[in-house]
């Protein structure tokens, strides 16, 4: 049992790690709003996470990943929302305006953690990821399916919450270093628009 846990929290680490979606994600709000709003992101998309291993525990995904409509229909749902988003960075003011400081922002920490949660709940990628990884770490014949499912999930979320705050945190502070550069706001606005696009696309194809 122990064994497998821990071969399952370092294959989740090489995950996390691993130059993704997600932590591309993080690292490029937390850079633009700063570290306490990049760690807000890092809530929403782990408490996403708790919905899918919610999901996989209780055999939704089996669902999901039978029924091609309702498989495609949050696929567009998700993909949708993080085109709006990447539209409503593209009709903000000319570029991005650094908000490591206190009143500088135009997203709230709630705004931020919605964010971070829809994005992560709108991908039944997520959801067939988890239905693909955690079945193969199930870890004992004596504990009840379901919660060794749980367990392996908050196990995830653990992980990744470390791994992604550790992200927030550093471009939060390289924040701090270069929004002296008078065109840094301006590149970022539009990478946070290829971001948003290109998650939107890897959700789709």
């Amino acid at each position: 049992m122990t064994e497998t846990l821990i071969s399952f929290i370092l294959a989740t680490t090489v995950l996390a790690i691993s130059p993704g979606p997600d932590n591309i994600f993080v690292l490029t709000q937390s850079i633009v709003y700063g570290k306490k709003k990049g760690l807000a992101i890092v809530a929403g998309l782990m408490t996403g996470c708790l919905v899918h291993t919610s999901l996989v525990a209780f055999g939704v995904s089996v669902i999901l990943k039978e029924n091609e409509q309702i498989f495609w229909t949050i696929k567009i749902l998700g993909a949708t929302y993080l085109l709006y988003l990447a539209y409503r960075v593209y009709r903000s003011d000319g570029q991005i305006q650094f908000s490591v400081e206190k009143n500088n922002s135009g997203y709230s920490i709630g705004k931020l953690f919605r964010i971070g949660f829809l994005m992560n709940v709108l991908n039944p990628k997520v959801t067939l990821f988890f239905l693909a990884l955690l079945p193969q770490f199930l870890f004992s014949s004596s504990v009840n399916v379901l919660l060794q499912f749980y367990v392996l999930g908050f196990l995830f979320i653990l992980v990744s919450s470390i791994i992604f705050g550790a992200i927030a945190v550093f471009a939060g502070e390289l924040a701090e270093k270069i929004k002296s550069y008078p065109r840094a706001g301006w590149y970022l606005k539009w990478l946070q628009i290829i971001v948003f696009v290109g998650i939107a696309l890897f959700i789709l194809v």
